[in-house]
């Protein structure tokens, strides 16, 4: 094993590399393009014995990636943001395939307006698709969580394509030091890629759900998908533990970090995640009880576990960094109905942060807690709360006006 100091994009190549992928169809997309190029550079210099096929389209891309599997060959690829929406015709089909690669979806917002930063509607637009979702904090954990998400898919009780997913820019071109286990202890973790009877070929024609007529069987076969997808927290486990026996790092499906005695929960997913963190050492530090839970596992969604880390707790500061148009975050909806049956709940408080990759302060975690020990006190959570500061309003406004005089100057010229 050798330690580098890594990209979260290089550390997803890392991922599809020591796994072995046979094929990877590509197209570029801000910000995901250098864990494509990288794997080019390997295949171009023969340290990696794979294909690369360049698409036209995402689309295409996503289409071409469940076809090779169905073939019985190991299929890695990644896009983001709109990349993921221009294929979302295809993440669905490909699901129903019960088709079993890699994609790597770096986070970035969705137009309009247009940018390059993220937040997480790309990945959460996806959430019903029947694609398994990992989401990542950090290098070390892109990299692991692709080697995972080949032993979660491809278990034959499971058999269903995985999103991992980690945050554009604060993660795809953040370095960090990353431990790169060796080959031969990968091999043992991730077997070849066995297809068994559902594997196409020529001469020996078989039979796969993907065209019916009536209620009755599409029913069926959805169902079954769903039935699938809830295997994967058994299969998560399992592999997990024998990830940590081999390479010595734990995963779970929900990560806990100072929640045995809080009293105050962040609930968050991603890299701000860290900041989160962070933020409940100083506040410990000062005596305020307060702790993180971190899904790691979108898709299929861990109820029990999340009940469970959250069994006695007073309140919970919920952060969502995306935003249900007409309804509000995404993760709070998630946990209001997990937690919906559970005696003495919690008071959930909803905050929305981070869209389109604003920053979320150290301070706005402590006001986090401050709004949430209140509504604990009342009994009542407040409104979800948008984090945005005076400040930043002064200055859109500010950019508004700007924006209206030279609009009137425009008139006046015509």
């Amino acid at each position: 094993m050798i330690c580098k100091l890594l990209t979260g994009n290089r550390a997803a190549a890392w991922g599809a590399r020591l796994a072995r992928a046979d094929y990877i169809p590509a197209f570029p997309i801000t910000p995901q393009t250098e864990i494509i190029e990288t794997i080019a550079h390997w295949i171009d210099e023969g340290r990696m014995d794979s294909r690369m096929t360049t698409l036209e389209s995402e689309h295409s891309m996503i289409t071409s990636a469940g076809a090779a599997v169905t073939t019985g060959v190991r299929t890695f690829t990644a896009t983001s943001s709109q990349g993921l929406l221009y294929g979302m015709e295809m993440i669905y089909t490909v699901a129903g395939w019960r088709a079993p690669f890699v994609l790597v979806n770096v986070s970035r917002a969705l137009s309009a307006p247009l940018t390059l930063e993220p937040d997480h509607n790309d990945v959460l637009a996806a959430r019903d698709s029947g694609f398994l979702q990992i989401h990542c904090a950090t290098c070390q954990e892109v990299l692991d969580s692709v080697l995972l998400a080949y032993r979660l898919g491809e278990d034959e009780k499971v058999r269903l394509p995985v999103i991992v997913n980690l945050d554009g820019f604060y993660l795809s071109f953040t370095r960090e030091p990353v431990e790169i286990p060796d080959d031969a202890k990968v091999d043992q973790f991730l077997p070849p890629y066995n297809p068994g009877e559902t594997r196409f070929r020529a001469g020996d024609p078989i039979s796969h759900g993907v065209a019916v007529l009536g209620g009755s069987q599409y029913s069926y076969f959805r169902y079954e998908t769903h039935l699938a997808s809830l295997n994967a927290l058994e299969i998560f486990e399992e592999a997990s533990k024998e990830f940590e026996e081999l390479f010595g790092r734990s995963y779970q499906p929900v990560e806990s970090y100072r929640t045995e005695d809080a009293e105050v929960i962040f609930f968050m997913m991603g890299s701000f995640a860290t900041k989160a963190k962070d933020a409940v050492d100083r506040l410990r530090s000062v005596g305020r009880k307060v702790g993180l839970l971190q899904p790691r596992l979108l898709r299929p969604f861990p109820v029990k576990a999340i009940v469970r880390a959250l069994a006695g707790k007073k309140g919970i500061a919920v952060i969502d960094q995306n935003i249900s148009l007409g309804k509000g975050g995404i993760l709070y909806t998630e946990l209001c109905s997990a937690l919906y049956s559970m005696a003495d709940k919690p008071v959930i408080v909803s905050f929305i942060g981070g869209l389109g990759g604003r920053d979320i302060t150290r301070e706005e975690f402590y006001e986090m807690v401050a709004v949430t020990m209140k509504a604990i006190e009342t009994g009542e959570a407040p409104p979800p709360r948008l984090l945005y500061s005076k400040e930043e309003l002064i200055q859109m406004k500010g950019l508004q006006s700007i924006a209206r005089v030279e609009q009137r100057k425009g008139r006046g010229k015509r």
